[in-house]
């Protein structure tokens, strides 16, 4: 068995279907179990770390909420600074916002505008990748703070929701690395 094997087997382990949650017909992916696992945690942190090191990452990119639990530790390990992009209206002191249309209605993300600059490489790190609006958001606000991106790296990819489709001319060249894909 290989170690990418052994890798995909623990996570997947970890992670509790849940029928019809947030709403009837959903199953929703659970990764508390996940993160109550220490080695499974670090296994994640580890791997995530490993994509930071290989795109040349000199910032990491947690998005809200779930993305703060997966890319603090990452940045950590991997040894880079860690910049939370938060919704709109949670960050004191002068943002940048980046509006993005959801299924029904829009959403609004923001980062202090001091925490990025030219010459930061940003990894976006989140769970999982669904339709890839979020991302998408992030993408554009980490080169309207004048930052490259490095890559996005996401626990999970739901494939048949075309996440990774639509956020191919938005990478613009940078890796997009799914540990899984569902």
């Amino acid at each position: 068995m290989t170690e990418t094997t052994d890798l995909t087997e623990l996570l997947l382990s970890r992670i509790r279907d849940v029928a019809d949650y947030p709403e009837p017909g959903v199953v929703f992916k659970d990764i508390t179990p996940l993160l109550a696992d220490p080695a499974a945690f670090a296994a994640l942190t580890d791997a995530l770390a490993e994509v930071a090191g290989h795109t040349g990452a000199t910032k990491v990119v947690g998005l809200e909420a779930r993305g703060f639990i997966l890319g603090a530790p990452v940045a950590l390990r991997a040894g880079l600074g860690f910049i939370p992009v938060r919704k709109a209206g949670k960050l004191p002191g002068a943002t940048l916002s980046q509006s993005y249309d959801l299924e029904y209605g829009s959403a609004e993300i923001e980062v202090h505008a001091e925490d990025l600059s030219a010459g930061d490489r940003v990894l976006v790190v989140d769970d999982v990748l669904a339709t890839g609006g979020t991302a998408e958001a992030s993408l554009e606000l980490i080169r309207r703070a004048g930052a490259e991106v490095a890559g996005l790296a996401v626990l999970m990819e739901l494939g048949f929701l075309g996440g990774r489709a639509r956020l191919k001319p938005h990478l613009a060249g940078a890796p997009l690395k799914a540990l899984l894909t569902v």
